[in-house]
């Protein structure tokens, strides 16, 4: 692999690329602004696929070849040859062509805090012992509310958990309201 001349497409040497600020075509005598992959200069014998076998996992790109691993990425299965090693994890060359590398790489979830979940359990598994659903009840509401806007489940895409719980919650508190409010009029009858 060589690197053309800006002016008289004669091959860069080497050498001159390794600077990677300015190359001097020794030819021309052009400047040329060339950056390049540090592979470049890396000796590497050519890079040797094996044909997938009957239930292999196979490369996106070569259906015919065995996967080597799986983009970090996308999830995308690559082949020896397709496999991009960089800043210690694999890509697909289709991730590595979109990437900003000046971005911080995103780290995808595999897992979610489920708070509508925890607000149902907090509003309804108090039922059983009634008195405690005079804390639980604004616990319940709380974390609903606060936690509404939050990302659900990774395979849920309704709030019916949460809603439920704010039904509970609110059920629990006017219950509360009602029996004080019942308890203190017939104290003062």
């Amino acid at each position: 692999m060589s690197i053309p001349c800006n002016r008289c497409d004669r091959p860069l040497p080497k050498w001159e690329l390794a600077r990677q600020d300015a190359a001097l075509c020794p030819e021309c005598g052009a400047s040329s602004i060339v950056r390049v992959f540090p592979a470049l200069f890396a000796e590497t014998a050519p890079v040797a696929t094996e044909p997938a076998a009957e239930g292999e996992a196979t490369c996106f790109d070569h259906p015919g070849k065995r996967a080597a691993g799986a983009c970090g990425h996308c999830g995308r299965f690559v082949c020896q040859l397709c496999a991009v090693d960089f800043k210690g994890a694999v890509w697909c060359p289709s991730c590595f062509a979109a990437r900003d590398f000046k971005a911080p790489a995103a780290e995808l979830d595999n897992s979610r805090i489920l708070y509508d979940s925890i607000a149902l359990t907090v509003a309804a598994a108090p039922l059983l012992v009634w008195p405690f659903t005079a804390i639980s009840a604004p616990v319940a509401l709380y974390l609903a509310i606060r936690y509404w806007n939050r990302p659900l489940s990774l395979v849920r895409h309704v709030r019916w958990r949460s809603v439920l719980a704010v039904l509970i919650a609110l059920a629990e508190i006017t219950g509360w309201v009602w029996g004080t409010a019942y308890f203190l009029l017939k104290v003062r009858a």
